[in-house]
């Protein structure tokens, strides 16, 4: 029987696999920005309740550049 056009397996598309791995960057960079916010709010609130007054940075360029 000879091989028709029909009968030949084409490679499988790595679309789906490129997909996922962008979806998983995407979750790591989030996290990671996450984990940093969350991070800094500790810092603060710890800073805040051990009684202290200057926990929070002041921006000496007045706001504008």
């Amino acid at each position: 029987m000879p091989e028709g056009p029909q009968d030949r397996h084409e490679p499988p598309s790595r679309r789906a696999a490129v997909l996922g791995l962008l979806v998983a960057l995407a979750l790591i960079v989030l996290g990671l920005a996450l984990v940093k916010l969350l991070g800094h709010s500790t810092r603060l609130e710890d800073c805040a309740l051990s009684g202290r007054t200057n926990c929070a940075p002041i921006d000496s360029n007045g706001g504008s550049q």
